[in-house]
């Protein structure tokens, strides 16, 4: 055998050497590719799986929403400290899930600021917007600007492209950096409302937990029996400037043990008999719960799958009307 040169010995120790670095960063690279999908993999497994536990939740729930209305279909009140309750339960395999039920009507509608239907138009209601302009007087918003601001959801939801006294249609939002068009139909969701003109994110910040956008343009069904002291505002909106926030939460606070037996025994109360609340508003307060909301938190493993839904209990048993997932 001829012996290598001197100028070319160690040349196959670095090849090799080279070839065993090149093979081991292929092998790290899949290694690492490989374990990014087992991860993706569980996790897909156990989010619809948690997804599956969460509807079976909503039906407990569900159940226990349609026993406490047999109890009494005629008024529904805290008894019980359900409203707001935090209830676990335990699932296979360790997991656990968090529901808590709330009265899913104890908030402004904002799909109350028009009247109709879908199919066959929706208009202005001067009610609902009346009660926006309240309630956004009630959180501290100038009254030009409360104005404004629900007279531009009344436009963003009627089927019409007239503009209203003080409103925004089309032609408002199309002349923007990023032009864009209203919806022309029921709010979906509570966030909508941040694409209007004249409002800020202050004021959307102060005005979000007490909104709601329901399947409905009926005025919001409060319970005057469940509303608690800390919603006060919702009350205080019915007459802003006449009844402030303070007031109303005196006479939440003051509500009899087994709640009252009607509207009219409500609005006879000393600090709200001379407000001169017009009729349909007046009637708008309910005694019984229509809409529970529901909001599910399934652990499962390394995961975490969240859920709120919304129930209509006019018809027994009660239904699922509305999903989203996510925070």
């Amino acid at each position: 055998m001829r012996p290598f040169p001197p100028g070319e010995r160690g040349a196959a120790l670095l090849a090799v050497l080279l070839l065993v670095a090149v093979t081991g960063a292929i092998a790290a690279a899949a290694m690492e590719k490989l374990s990014l999908s087992r991860a993706t993999a569980t996790n897909i497994v156990a989010l619809d799986q948690g997804r599956a536990y969460a509807h079976a939740v909503e039906q407990l729930a569900a159940l226990t929403v349609d026993d406490m209305i047999a109890d009494n279909p005629q008024r529904t009140t805290l008894a019980g400290g359900w409203n707001g309750a935090v209830r676990r339960v335990a699932l296979p395999g360790g997991g656990t899930a968090l529901v808590r039920v709330r009265d899913g009507g104890n908030c402004f509608n904002v799909n109350s600021v028009v009247q109709g239907d879908t199919r066959t138009g929706l208009s202005r209601r001067n009610s609902g917007v009346i009660e926006l302009i309240g309630l956004l007087q009630v959180v501290e918003v100038p009254e030009g600007d409360a104005r404004r601001i629900a007279e531009a959801a009344a436009d963003w939801a009627d089927s019409d492209d007239r503009i209203g006294p003080n409103g925004a249609e089309d032609s408002t939002y199309l002349g923007g950096v990023s032009p864009y068009r209203t919806g022309n139909t029921l709010f979906g969701d509570v966030g909508e409302l941040a694409a209007l003109a004249s409002m800020t994110p202050e004021i959307m910040a102060r005005l979000r937990p007490w909104l709601c956008a329901l399947p409905t343009t009926d005025l919001s069904p409060i319970n005057i029996n469940t509303l608690l002291p800390e919603q006060a505002p919702l009350l205080a909106m019915f007459a802003p400037g006449r009844l402030d926030v303070a007031r109303a939460r005196r006479v939440l606070a003051s509500r009899p043990s087994g709640g009252w037996g009607s509207q009219i025994e409500f609005w006879r109360i000393d600090a709200l008999r001379d407000l001169n609340v017009p009729l349909d508003m007046q009637l708008q307060l309910q005694l019984a719960t229509r809409w529970y909301a529901l909001d599910v938190t399934v652990a499962l493993l390394d995961s975490e799958f969240a859920e709120s839904a919304l129930l209509d209990a006019r018809l027994q048993p009660s239904r699922v009307v509305a999903r989203r997932w996510g925070e």
